[in-house]
């Protein structure tokens, strides 16, 4: 695909993330992702409470839970669960991945992540740049 295509079909990707995020419950921050493999969408996710917990992301003093799973983990469990596989597909971002995330990132098979905005620690990026994920940094009009 030529780079014109692909950044077309990443920008459309990335505002259906955002769409996806706003089905967050979180108050702090709502981040969607969308796991695209073969040019078709795999999988999707959104930070959350896991299944069963209460839907409110952040304690009493604004922090948030402990256990709350991030957009991203949330999109590849979901994966997990199905017939699908996340090998050389692409993760859409509307943040880019934590530490924590950035190792099931890799860990899945993913080979891009696409992201528009950028979170304020870069050990996630600076992981997937040495795991040779390729990262693209693609902000998206509001």
């Amino acid at each position: 695909m030529n780079n014109k295509k692909q950044k077309k079909y990443d920008t459309a990707y990335l505002k259906m993330a955002k769409e996806w995020a706003k089905l967050s419950h979180c108050e702090r921050k709502q981040v969607g992702a969308l796991i695209v493999k073969d040019k078709m969408i795999i999988s999707d996710g959104y930070n959350g409470s896991p299944t069963g917990f209460d839907n409110k992301c952040e304690d009493e003093n604004g922090n948030t839970k402990w256990h709350v799973l991030h957009a991203e983990a949330n999109a590849i469990l979901k994966v997990a669960s199905s017939t699908q596989a996340c090998n050389n597909a692409t993760l859409y971002l509307t943040l880019s991945p934590c530490k924590d995330c950035s190792k099931l990132i890799h860990q899945s098979g993913i080979k891009r992540v696409v992201y528009a905005n950028a979170y304020k620690d870069t050990t996630g990026l600076d992981f997937l740049k040495k795991a040779e994920v390729e990262l693209t940094y693609l902000p998206i009009d509001e």
